[in-house]
């Protein structure tokens, strides 16, 4: 049996020769640790990216509390504000009627008054035109003897009802 040298012996060869230059090179440990670094920063990478995720809604939870916070502080405002509005509004006619009532009472007031003066002035027109017609007839009828004495029983009634 002869052993021919072709090209089957030599490609076959030359794939051992490869294999223990890659064995000698330590290729698949430097593949395997290239392996194992990948994993190690995609394994990094995700709890990178969880850690951020749980911050993400730990932050989204605070920020709807405080959205929650702040819409109930709204409520409260625009309620005591409600509130106050009614108050001023209460207030507001409260003041306007009394205001009325008082304006009513004085123009009623000054009514009186008028009417009163009205009247005290047609009481003197009154008493001013009996006493000139009583002196128009006591002077065509009586002499200056009883003219003074009517005048002095006239002045004693003014000074006992002033009296």
């Amino acid at each position: 049996m002869e052993f021919s040298f072709d090209n089957t012996f030599f490609a076959f060869v030359s794939l051992l020769i490869f294999l223990g230059l890659i064995v000698y090179l330590k290729v698949p440990g430097m593949m395997a640790k290239s392996l194992d670094d990948r994993a190690d920063q995609i394994r990094n990478e995700l709890a990178e990216a969880k850690r951020l995720r749980e911050e993400a809604q730990h932050l989204l939870a605070e920020y709807q509390r405080k959205r929650k916070e702040a819409e109930a502080e709204a409520a409260h405002i625009v309620a005591a504000a409600e509130r106050e509005a009614e108050m001023l509004t209460t207030e507001a006619r409260k003041k306007t009627e009394e205001f009325v009532a008082n304006r009513t009472a004085l123009s009623e007031q000054k009514i009186k008054q008028a009417e009163a003066d009205a009247m005290k002035a047609v009481r003197s027109a009154a008493v001013d035109l009996a006493i000139a017609a009583a002196e128009s007839v006591l002077a065509k009828k009586a002499d200056g003897n009883v003219q003074s004495g009517l005048f002095s029983d006239a002045v004693k009634e003014v000074k006992t009802r002033l009296n």
